[in-house]
């Protein structure tokens, strides 16, 4: 039997550690998001659903994005053990600089639609973080803005849209190569803008075109609004003035004449190296390889412009094959975990990007809420690695990843005479 007694305050004490009160109310719920997902969540309900949607949105059925996040799901893990995982190095070299985690934040449009402080948040948390930032072309920041914000030790890369005006175009890439972007982003997934559905339900467009719902959506949400009308004009880095939905801006800029010799072209402009984001086929990697670029971004921009198009991680390990003693290859869409970028690594990516979970850090508390972000991936990043027994990102294989593939390619039918 159990001998009962009346439980004395000495030993009470060392079992009630009351957690000390946390008087800040964005770091209170900063704290509170343990995943990208609990992100997410603050990041929805503080955020007017216009805005919102706009992140969270791809194109048409959103069939592409949803697949790209249940492919990182379906994979399994190989741990090994018995291993001494008491150090574990997260960083290696990325286009010729050392990088102290394998992944950088994504180009994102009209960051500062999103949260006020856009992407000077995002310049100087993955400065202080150590790793990459890349600028849109549809960037609501200046890119001399952004080069300030990163400060000396910032690694900026400049994203390229190649528009009709090509002059306009060039002049960009001019202005970011002068502050010290040391990296040509070139995307070439966009000769038209993507149907994005949710936008023109929301009536998304620049500026905001305030209906009765679209205001009785953002009362609940106060400090986005006192922030957005008290800080300086939403204003685009690349652009003056419009009036229309975000589709139909990108429309009338993107050009859909763009070719691999347009691509050589733009490489000779650029003084440092050269990434081409947006590649979707084994045979595209091979001859954009052969072009002499640094690297590739298997990327189906974030499920935002051709709807079923390939999954950038089921296509790695294939693309790896083919050119990857010759290049780097760079993965996007769908991460949203630390897991996803090992598996990642593992299948042969030498770096990933986040665009989604950046600007949910953003949209949950500014500055902070993308720091929180970083600091929820690297845990995870390093947390995954030892757990499959692994102390360096060198140490990972594609023997410590199954990809388990649900949409395998039905086989062609036989026909009968």
């Amino acid at each position: 039997m159990v001998k009962h007694q009346i439980p004395r305050p000495k030993d009470l004490l060392p079992l009630m550690q009351f957690k000390k009160p946390q008087l800040s109310a964005k770091k209170r719920r900063l704290e509170s998001a343990l995943t990208v997902v609990d992100l997410r969540r603050i990041a929805q309900a503080r955020t007017p659903r216009a805005a919102f949607d706009y992140t969270e949105g791809a194109a048409e059925a959103e069939i592409s994005l949803a697949r790209a996040r249940q492919a990182f799901r379906d994979i399994e893990f190989h741990p090994h053990v018995l291993r001494d995982v008491s150090h574990v190095d997260t960083g290696w070299d990325v286009l010729g600089s050392r990088v102290a985690l394998p992944f950088g934040i994504a180009p994102t449009g009209f960051t500062r639609m999103m949260q006020t402080e856009g992407e000077r948040a995002g310049a100087a948390a993955a400065s202080a973080a150590g790793i990459p930032f890349a600028l849109s072309t549809m960037g609501t920041t200046a890119i001399e803005d952004v080069a300030a914000a990163g400060g000396s030790g910032g690694r900026n890369w400049f994203q390229l849209y190649m528009w009709k005006d090509r002059d306009r175009s060039m002049a960009l890439v001019d202005r970011a190569a002068k502050v010290g972007f040391d990296t040509l982003l070139v995307t070439v997934d966009v000769p038209v803008a993507g149907a994005r559905l949710r936008d023109k339900r929301n009536g998304f467009s620049i500026p905001p075109q305030l209906t009765l719902e679209t205001v009785v959506n953002a009362i609940p949400r106060p400090a986005w609004w006192i922030n957005f009308l008290t800080t300086e004009p939403l204003a685009f880095a690349s652009l003056s003035k419009w009036s229309g939905t975000v589709g139909e801006l990108l429309d009338t800029m993107f050009d859909p004449t763009v070719t691999y010799d347009d691509l050589a072209w733009i490489k000779e402009q650029w003084p440092g190296k050269v990434v081409v984001k947006g590649v979707q086929t084994v045979e595209d990697a091979r001859r954009i390889a052969d072009l002499g670029v640094d690297g590739i971004t298997l990327s189906n921009h974030g499920g935002r412009q051709l709807d079923r198009a390939p999954i950038p991680f089921h296509l790695l390990p294939e693309v790896v094959r083919e050119v990857g003693n010759d290049i780097e290859v760079h993965l996007d869409t769908g991460i949203m975990t630390g897991a996803d970028i090992v598996a990642s690594i593992a299948l042969g990516a030498r770096f990933t990007m986040v665009g989604r979970a950046y600007l949910y850090g953003l949209m949950a508390g500014g500055r902070e809420g993308v720091d929180r972000m970083i600091e929820i991936l690297g845990s995870e990043v390093t947390r995954t690695m030892r757990l499959l027994g692994v102390t360096r990102l060198e140490e990972l294989t594609p023997a410590h990843v199954t990809q388990l593939d649900r949409l395998a390619p039905m086989r062609p039918r036989v026909r009968r005479a």
